[in-house]
């Protein structure tokens, strides 16, 4: 009888502990799976900060750049503003490339346009033609695939191509880089870029202004 007794009263213990077990706390930060089954992050862990943008008041994202800007026209750099930088910032490079060389069909490699760095982490635009006239105190451009320090517009030989404006939020002034080239620029802010903007435009030979 007396073990029988124990035996009851550690049953009715446990199932004591069970009830007032507390629940697990639900994290609110953690991902859940959206209506699609894809892992989205909650609302509560998104950020509040605006996303860092390039623009340009010559073309829309995506659209046609105006032939002023090209080989067909003045060859001028076309102006461009951008915001909402990443905090720290330090200074800016700016890389402008067209991937589909020579032939969008059949792209054989990355042709580079303008390469721009030291840019002031004060400066948050270039006027029209900065390649030349406009650029702010302490920028330094470097040589593009023409063999060309500075701009060099779009000058496709077939089809229509698509030219990427990247500027990048750097967290070091790149002090010691001198008459860089894209591969130069791209190793030295491995480890130090804060964000990326990017504005992508178009172009073919015969486009109207």
């Amino acid at each position: 009888m007396r073990r029988c007794g124990a035996f009851v009263f550690i049953a009715v213990v446990a199932t004591a502990c069970a009830k007032t077990e507390t629940p697990a706390t639900s994290d609110t930060n953690s991902a859940a799976p959206d209506a699609t089954g894809q892992t989205r992050p909650s609302t509560s862990s998104a950020t509040n900060t605006m996303a860092f943008k390039l623009t340009s008041s010559a073309f829309a994202p995506n659209g046609k750049i105006p032939s002023l800007y090209t080989c067909e026209g003045d060859d001028l750099s076309p102006p461009l503003e951008w915001s909402d930088a990443p905090d720290g910032t330090k200074s800016f490079a700016l890389i402008v490339d067209d991937p589909d060389a020579p032939d969008p069909a059949k792209p054989k490699m990355v042709y580079v346009h303008w390469v721009v760095y030291r840019i002031s982490a004060s400066t948050s635009s270039f006027p029209e033609n900065a390649t030349k006239s406009g650029l702010p105190a302490g920028a330094e451009q470097g040589t593009n695939d023409f063999g060309k320090t500075g701009y060099g517009g779009p000058c496709p030989p077939i089809g229509r191509h698509r030219y990427f404006f990247k500027l990048y939020a750097l967290d070091t002034d790149l002090a010691n880089l001198k008459n860089a080239k894209k591969a130069d620029v791209e190793k030295a802010i491995q480890g130090h870029t804060l964000g990326q903007a990017e504005l992508m435009g178009t172009y073919q030979k015969g486009d109207k202004p």
